[in-house]
């Protein structure tokens, strides 16, 4: 059986402001527990988020991307660098962002994928599934940021 989360989200907005949700720092630390996302969005490019803790920036989560087309499909994998695991491209997860646009409304759907095979994959699998809640937090704030100007 394959472990993955997935969410989606109908949002009054064009694609292309859910993808500056999705991409610009101006928005992340508003959804994203204050991080902000350091990227130049080209396939094999590092994504880092960054964030301030105890007064000091501190990189809680970093990656690859896999795969962009802007406004319409991102991939990239996740890791914590500060993770007792070995930091290689078998212990990142996946995370993909699908934005369909249909008239004036974007469905986005986030799948996290990849458990299986990386280090202490049920727990982080656990982790992110949330008790059923998945991503939902998160993208109800990206709604209200993308709807919202």
């Amino acid at each position: 059986m394959s472990l993955q989360v997935i969410n989606e989200i109908e949002i009054e907005a064009p694609a292309a402001k859910v993808w500056d949700v999705l991409t610009q720092s101006a928005y992340t630390t508003q959804y994203m527990f204050g991080c902000t996302v350091e990227s130049d969005w080209h396939v094999g490019s590092p994504l880092i988020w960054t964030m301030q803790h105890e007064g000091k920036d501190f990189i809680p989560v970093s990656g690859v991307i896999k795969e962009i087309h802007p406004n319409v499909k991102l991939v990239y994998t996740v890791i914590d660098p500060n993770a007792a695991m070995e930091q290689i491209p078998e212990n990142h997860l996946n995370v993909t962002y699908d934005l369909f646009q249909r008239e004036d409304i974007t469905l986005l759907t986030i799948t996290q994928d990849g458990f299986e095979g990386a280090a202490n994959g049920q727990k982080r699998y656990e982790d992110v599934y949330n008790n059923g809640e998945g991503w939902n937090p998160i993208l109800v704030q990206m709604k209200e940021l993308a709807e919202g100007e």
